[in-house]
């Protein structure tokens, strides 16, 4: 094996889409076509705190492994959160941004963060973004939301490992809902049927748009329920107008809308998008408020598009202990952390070892309350 280099890109239309795409898992939201998408609407960029920095690792002139790389001047859209270790960063007197972000922006979805058809070039690829953010100045590297092997890498390389936690639908392999709620108890049963009932009667229908069926009215009224989200939990949605066009262009066949229709108006819609063997929910909103009619599009429509599609599980999206009580089950989810400062190394060393003892024993109880546990 020739010596191994490693090249960085202010974009991604820098990069062959087949060169990067041959080396991912097929996960949508490392797809070539994905972060592109982020870039040319604006999203991500110039301004945005997001600066594309894409690396290649390059073997005799061909590309071996990639990774999706971002300098950071913030810690927002994230969803595994550094804040108060900025502070501390800070009150030490130290400068904590720019860092350096090997992640998907704005989507709390496990996945290959590493892209390589050989795992031996995981730790190469590691090692060569360490030795990029020292020469750039950044204060370190994060890794967010990589899978538990490239975690296992990671550990390897001097890298430490964070374990947080999320909540997914397993398909145990339902012919339908019904057969779900069949290894449910009772009680759950009941509830989650009248819950279903009470949403269902708002007035409307629900659809499901996928592919050619996805219009340009469909993301009109999305971008309005987009919006009405983003002005409740955060004051201004992350991603532009122009990216739900690009969305239409490039990914309408990765792309399942749920849609809640009354009188013939779009009133409240739940994005998803396919992956090979999950179904992700992404974004989600309203501008009219029925009772359940959130956990219907969002929660219980999606486990029916997983068991008629045969996909192994719904990832509905970061947080929400509420989707235990529908079915959902707490999954641990993995990142890597690196800084240059030896000190606050350590220190994070150990508050991480800490964190995650916690975290295991936290993923532990809340299982005993997932529909499964009959008692």
């Amino acid at each position: 094996m020739s010596a191994l280099t490693l090249s960085t890109h202010a974009s991604i239309a820098a990069i062959p889409a087949d060169t990067w795409d041959a080396l991912g898992d097929g996960n949508p939201f490392t797809t070539h076509r994905f972060l592109l998408a982020l870039e040319e609407s604006g999203s991500v960029g110039r301004g945005t705190g997001w600066q594309p920095l894409h690396v290649t690792l390059e073997d005799g002139g061909t590309v071996v492994a990639a990774a999706p790389l971002y300098a950071k001047s913030h810690s927002q859209g994230e969803y595994i959160f550094d804040h108060a270790w900025a502070e501390a960063y800070g009150r030490a007197g130290g400068r904590y941004y720019p860092k350096l972000q090997a992640a998907v922006p704005f989507t709390p979805v496990t996945g290959a963060r590493l892209l390589t058809e050989d795992p031996a070039m995981r730790q190469s690829l590691l090692a060569g973004m360490t030795r990029l953010a020292e020469r750039v100045g950044a204060s370190g590297l994060h890794v967010t939301f990589c899978t538990e092997a490239e975690a296992e890498a990671g550990s390897a390389t001097g890298l430490l490992p964070r374990v947080t936690q999320q909540f997914h639908w397993l398909n145990r392999g339902y012919a339908g809902y019904d057969d779900f709620l069949g290894a449910l108890s009772s009680r759950k049963r009941k509830d989650l049927r009248k819950e279903r009932a009470r949403a269902q009667a708002f007035g409307g229908t629900i659809r499901h748009l996928t592919g050619d069926d996805l219009k340009p009215q469909h993301w009109d009224a999305f971008w309005a329920f987009y919006q009405d989200t983003g002005s409740r939990k955060w004051g201004r949605p992350y991603l532009t107008r122009a990216f739900f066009d690009c969305l239409q262009q490039t990914m309408r066949d990765d792309i399942l809308l749920v849609l809640a229709e009354r009188d013939g108006r779009p009133i409240a819609g739940a994005l998803n998008f396919i992956g090979p063997d999950a179904l992700y929910g992404r974004y989600w909103g309203c501008i009219e408020d029925h009772a359940f009619l959130h956990f219907e599009l969002c929660y219980h429509q999606a486990i029916d598009i997983a068991i008629e599609r045969g996909l192994a599980r719904v990832e509905a999206g970061a947080q929400g202990e509420h989707k235990l009580a529908r079915g959902y089950e707490p999954v641990a989810t993995h990142s890597l952390h690196w800084v240059a400062d030896k000190g606050f190394l350590r220190a994070l060393a150990n508050y991480l070892d800490r964190e995650r003892m916690a975290m295991g024993e936290e993923i532990e109880a809340l299982a005993d309350f997932t529909p499964f546990r009959k008692g």
